[in-house]
């Protein structure tokens, strides 16, 4: 089995020092037109940083792809997929309105998409469950394992099941995932709730009817929405980034402590990342993910408006350090 590598050290305040906007999408009429949402980094090898996204187009729609970039020089874009490795689903399938990225690991010789499918209905706003699509090519083409949901709507969760984040461990794969069953009306739109819970699997595809919660929304600060998981580990401590909205319009990433993945204090004052004065992030910042390289660890990121402005990347300054 394979893993993603986990280099995070709990209860430690790291700081990030801002390196600026990566890739901006091209407003170009074309899939990619929109937006870049939940860049999600992958090291590809030991040299390049696979990042996929949801690239967005004028209708919104996402479909997922890649930007490649210089694992010692980010700002350097190597390549940009020139089409979607998963494209949205057939229609009528769960996934037929977009597909946003969830997490991305090594089995064996392949590797597995975990993603999020969306669908509109008639009576609800619209409806989020998780996929599963396979690549036998390192990374350059996905194939859907099936055209339904690996995790679909239960009880624990009516409109939004959505893994985001999966580590193996211990001879089974372990997931935090997005559960909603609800809606926060914001002057006259209705916004998900959703909060984040696990669930473990043998073999990363079937799984049991529900989960365990393990972070809900901070009512004191006006959460509304606590979600997009990331979960490391190193040692015996995990810390999970994640991005939390509140109903003053703040839309922002924080995280936790655990050490046990299931149990979490919320650790935000240490994640050592803030809104710029100005400029691209200076309203929001969202769906952090972090890799380790032999250079240098990087998180990579969305800033304002959900990734229409693109997506950037902070370097590691103090904290988490695979050499600690």
């Amino acid at each position: 089995m394979g893993w993603r590598e986990n280099n995070c050290e709990g209860g430690r305040l790291m700081k990030w020092k801002k390196k600026g906007l990566i890739y901006q999408p091209p407003k170009d009429n074309s899939w990619r037109d929109n937006s870049a949402l939940t860049p999600t980094a992958f090291l590809l090898d030991e040299n390049i940083i696979r990042v996929y996204a949801s690239f967005r187009d004028t209708q919104g729609i996402g479909r997922i792809g890649y930007v490649d970039v210089d694992a010692n020089n980010p700002n350097n874009i190597i390549k940009i997929s020139d089409k979607p490795v998963l494209d949205i689903g057939k229609d009528g399938m769960f996934d037929d309105n977009g597909v946003i990225l969830g997490d991305i690991i090594r089995v064996d010789n392949k590797i597995y998409m975990y993603y999020v499918g969306f669908q509109l209905v008639k009576k609800s706003k619209f409806l989020a469950y998780s996929g599963l699509a396979i690549s036998e090519d390192n990374g350059e083409t996905f194939k859907r394992y099936k055209n339904t949901p690996i995790m679909d709507r239960e009880d624990e969760a009516l409109y939004i099941r959505a893994i985001h984040s999966v580590i193996f461990e211990d001879n089974k794969f372990k997931f935090w995932y997005a559960t909603g069953s609800g809606w926060e009306n914001i002057n006259g739109v209705d916004y998900p709730q959703y909060d984040i819970n696990y669930i473990e699997s043998d073999d990363g595809i079937h799984f049991k009817e529900n989960g365990i919660k393990c972070i809900e929304n901070d009512k004191n600060n006006l959460e509304y929405r606590i979600g997009r998981p990331r979960t490391y580990k190193k040692n015996n401590s995990y810390i999970m980034n994640f991005t939390y909205g509140t109903t003053d319009g703040r839309y922002i990433a924080g995280q936790a402590i655990s050490s046990d993945g299931l149990n979490w204090d919320r650790d935000d004052k240490n994640l050592g990342i803030e809104l710029s004065k100005e400029g691209w992030d200076s309203i929001h910042l969202s769906y952090p993910s972090i890799v380790h390289t032999k250079y240098k660890t990087y998180m990579f990121y969305n800033g304002n408006n959900m990734g229409q402005d693109g997506f950037g990347y902070a370097e590691l300054i103090e904290g988490i350090n695979d050499n600690n």
